[in-house]
């Protein structure tokens, strides 16, 4: 028999435990060890077991709570962690001291709304499929120990993400658990008559679709879900937010229009019912939500009397836009007559010409509407996750901006971070000196106690490792027995792995660029490695294929056929069901983290960075964030087969670099010891990581570039913009129309440059005056800027090396400027004519500009 409906009873907690149900509720206690340690004391072995205080106060027996309510010294510590939480909530941090120095002219916004598809922030609110729900999560955490005023939004989604197990053959099985989001730490947004609070988004046919709201408190953020599951809408309707990235077409997209659309109108009730002030910077993870800034441009257009591109101007000032993808295939992109169907009748944005609509997510295809191209045609600033991937994705973008040179389309990058107090291991934190909120968090690597010592950390990394090789060995056994072993012949599963052997790790999602199987190039060379007689190593592998991936669970079966062979199973496995549970042992235990992905296809990729703050070693292809923090000292860099066109080919090279560096400097880097059994030259390693690496991978140190770098910019933009009833947003869209009536005609009428060093011969140093002749066709001067752009030039008469040097009004039409001549050799040079605005983030922004 099933259910007909699922529903969560809660525990009776004694009046005197009130104060559990707060901290049981706030994410914080999942980075606040005190906190977890106050329920672990309740009973340790339930706490081990399940890891959610909620769940523990609905599963603990009423007996035990009665006893703990009478117990004075439980009690005092149940209040202590309480006030400490309070204090936590409400005393000023970063934020608040940076926003009191702020100087003349800078200015930072009152909230911050994060938009994203999933949310990772632990497995107690399942609600996360993989490297970017994490960062999300990572995202929060680090703006409430910051003191960022910001509020998440996103879906909440009734199965969650699916979870895997294996076939008797190999092959992944996805179930989907049903979730009751009243058994998780979540309460339902409320109005003041009791009722749910209801978003409602206009559907195709007259219909409505209604999204109920529930609050997950992350510290100080409170993260905003969305819940189409409520009984006034159609079945179809309800099934919105049934699960993760499942789904045609047409489920992706009602997911993304409630995501945006429905989240920027919960963002502002849940503002309006509680008092929190409302956002003025919207920051969008990924392009997944971006119809958030079609829905703010209705709420100007509903202000006053403002046309589109008014509103327009506004809304771009105050969005950051971050892209995660590198290749175009992984953009997302619907058919047209799909946008026309669900924005056609206008009843979805009332106000907005779905043409409009449809000319921001234009793209090389006209019958695709790409949601990448919208976040960025809606945001006035926008970048990359790894410098890597900036450069990546101005090379990806620079149609949208044509005219211009890679480096100069305007997407900067942001490199990714970890919240440090969620991954790194408590006992590392005691190690190191730190408190467990310190460690790994916001220092600078010299809070390390010093008098730490190599036989102590060694002795950790062994414990870590133990740690590690036990639970490898009971889910080594639950996998075993779920694809339908016996229970008599697993004894096998004790042995598997050693703690005193070298512990690989690779652990990630399973898209074909990631390369889960180039380990497996050469099976005999692996198998030796594994089998070495004095320098032996043990792998573990784990990482999830999309259900519609047929590839990507090949590559899983090819992987786990290859460590059913007995003669390596102890060796090396395969764990199903990678999660946040499993990661936070693999981060742990392992002393390498092993990454392969093709270059230059890895965005970012954060599991390295949180392996290396618990003192693991990366091994990785120079990809997203490894290719600038890799400084030959820290890990290993496989080097890659550029030029290679051939995919098996590069395969087949890197991998054998690959088996190379294992075999020939990982390994006996790792077994050289002295008389005392330590590894000198690791633990150097370690000691080099941990102090030079560890801060600059932190969210923490991610959050504050945003703040200071975009967070506050587009405050700035937005006060300048939205002033005296959109003067500034009014003037920049004016000065668009003006400057696109009259760019067709502009032109650089003639050049010239000479040397007034005197001599026939031009030296380095030299300076030189570039005087121009323009034909503005009706701009004034103030309109725009002209450059002189001076670079090295080879056959083709491409410049590169470029120098850009302003010229000046110096009479009607004639602008001139000075520069010292930078190099030796051929040179060139050209004058450009850019658009100027004080609204303009940048030159490059309006994607004009004519050359001479």
């Amino acid at each position: 028999m099933k259910a007909v409906r699922r529903f969560t009873v809660h525990a009776r907690v004694p009046d005197e435990l009130s104060g559990l149900t707060e901290l049981a509720t706030n994410l914080r206690w999942t980075w606040h060890p005190p906190t977890r340690d106050l329920f672990a004391s309740m009973d340790d072995a339930l706490f081990r077991r399940i890891r959610d205080p909620l769940r523990m106060l609905a599963e603990i027996p009423a007996s035990r709570l009665d006893e703990l309510a009478s117990d004075p010294e439980f009690l005092e510590r149940t209040r202590a962690a309480n006030e400490d939480l309070r204090r936590y909530l409400t005393e000023p941090r970063w934020f608040q001291r940076r926003v009191e120095r702020a100087g003349d002219g800078e200015r930072f916004p009152r909230a911050v709304a994060y938009f994203s598809l999933e949310f990772g922030v632990h497995e107690a609110l399942p609600n996360y499929s993989g490297g970017l729900g994490v960062l999300a999560g990572d995202h929060l955490k680090a703006a409430s120990d910051l003191g960022v005023p910001m509020i998440g939004v996103g879906p909440l989604y009734r199965a969650g993400y699916f979870r895997q197990s294996l076939s008797l053959d190999g092959w992944q099985v996805e179930h989907y658990p049903v979730i009751d989001p009243s058994g998780l730490p979540l309460d339902l947004l409320t109005e003041p008559s009791g009722e749910p609070a209801y978003v409602r988004v206009a559907m195709p046919g007259g219909r409505e679709l209604l999204a109920q709201i529930w609050k997950a408190r992350v510290g100080r953020v409170p993260l905003l879900l969305l819940d189409t599951d409520v009984e006034d809408n159609d079945d179809d309707l309800r099934g919105v937010t049934d699960r993760l990235y499942g789904g045609d077409d047409d489920h992706r997209i009602r997911q993304e229009i409630l995501a945006g659309i429905g989240g920027m109108r919960a963002v502002r009730r849940y503002c309006e019912l509680r008092g929190h002030p409302q956002p003025e910077v919207f920051h969008t993870n990924e392009g997944h939500a971006g119809f958030l800034g079609l829905e703010r441009v209705r709420e100007v257009l509903d202000s006053g009397e403002l046309t589109f591109d008014e509103a327009l101007s506004a809304v771009r000032a105050g969005t950051v836009f971050t892209t995660h993808t590198p290749v175009p295939a992984g953009l997302d992109r619907f058919g047209v007559q799909l946008v026309r169907h669900y924005f056609g009748d206008g009843r979805l944005l009332p106000g907005i010409d779905v043409e409009r609509v449809l000319a921001l997510g234009t793209e090389d295809d006209p019958g695709r509407f790409n949601v990448a191209h919208m976040g960025l045609r809606l945001a006035q600033r926008a970048n990359g996750v790894s410098a890597l991937h900036g450069r990546v994705s101005r090379r990806m973008f620079t149609r949208l901006w044509p005219g211009f040179d890679t480096d100069e389309v305007p997407i900067s990058s942001v490199t990714n971070g970890v919240h440090g107090p969620t991954w790194v291991a408590r006992e590392m934190s005691a190690l190191l000196g730190g408190s467990d909120e310190e460690w790994g968090h916001d220092g600078d690597g010299s809070g390390i106690d010093p008098d730490v010592t190599d036989e102590q950390l060694w002795a950790l990394r062994r414990e870590l490792r133990g740690n590690l090789v036990a639970e490898v060995r009971r889910r080594a056994r639950e996998a075993w027995l779920q694809r339908g072993a016996s229970a008599l012949e697993l004894g096998w599963t004790d042995r598997i792995f050693d703690p005193d052997v070298l512990t690989v790790g690779f652990a990630r999602r399973v898209p074909t660029y990631k390369r889960l199987t180039l380990m497996l190039r050469d099976p005999e060379r692996l198998r030796a490695l594994l089998l070495d007689d004095s320098r032996p190593i043990q792998i573990v592998v784990a990482g999830k294929s999309h259900p519609a991936d047929e590839g990507g669970k090949a590559l899983i079966q090819k992987i786990v056929k290859f460590v059913d062979d007995p003669a390596v199973r102890e060796r090396m496995v395969f764990l199903p069901d990678y999660g946040m549970s499993m990661a936070r042992y693999l981060y742990r235990g392992c002393d390498v983290w092993l990454n392969n992905p093709t270059r230059p296809l890895e965005a970012c990729g954060t599991s390295g960075m949180k392996a290396a703050l618990n003192g693991c070693l990366n091994l990785s292809i120079r990809d997203g964030w490894w290719d600038e923090y890799y400084d030959g000292s820290n890990g290993w860099a496989i080097p890659t087969a550029d030029g290679v066109t051939d995919p098996l080919l590069r395969d087949d090279l890197e991998a054998s670099a690959l088996y190379d560096l294992l075999g020939q400097q990982v390994a006996p880097l790792f077994y050289d010891r002295d008389a005392a059994g330590v590894p000198r030259g690791w633990v150097s390693m370690i000691w080099h990581t941990l102090r030079t690496l560890g801060p600059r991978v932190q969210a923490s140190r991610m959050v504050r570039e945003y703040v200071e770098s975009y967070y506050g910019p587009a405050a700035t933009a937005v006060a300048s913009a939205s002033a005296d009833d959109y003067a500034g947003a009014r003037s920049l869209a004016a000065y668009r129309a003006r400057v696109d009536a009259c760019w067709p005609r502009v032109r650089v009428v003639s050049t010239e440059l000479s040397v007034e060093s005197g001599g026939d011969v031009p030296v380095v140093g030299a300076a030189a005056r570039i005087t121009a002749r323009v034909d503005l066709a009706g701009l004034d001067e103030s309109d725009v800027e002209i450059q002189a752009v001076v670079g090295r030039v080879g056959d083709t008469d491409d410049l590169g090396d470029v120098l850009t040097v302003p010229l000046s009004p110096c009479g009607r039409g004639q602008f001139a400027g000075t520069l010292a001549l930078p190099f030796a050799g051929s040179l060139g040079y050209t004058v450009r004519v850019l658009p100027r605005h004080p609204l303009l983030a940048s030159p490059a922004e309006l994607g004009k500009v004519v050359f001479a």
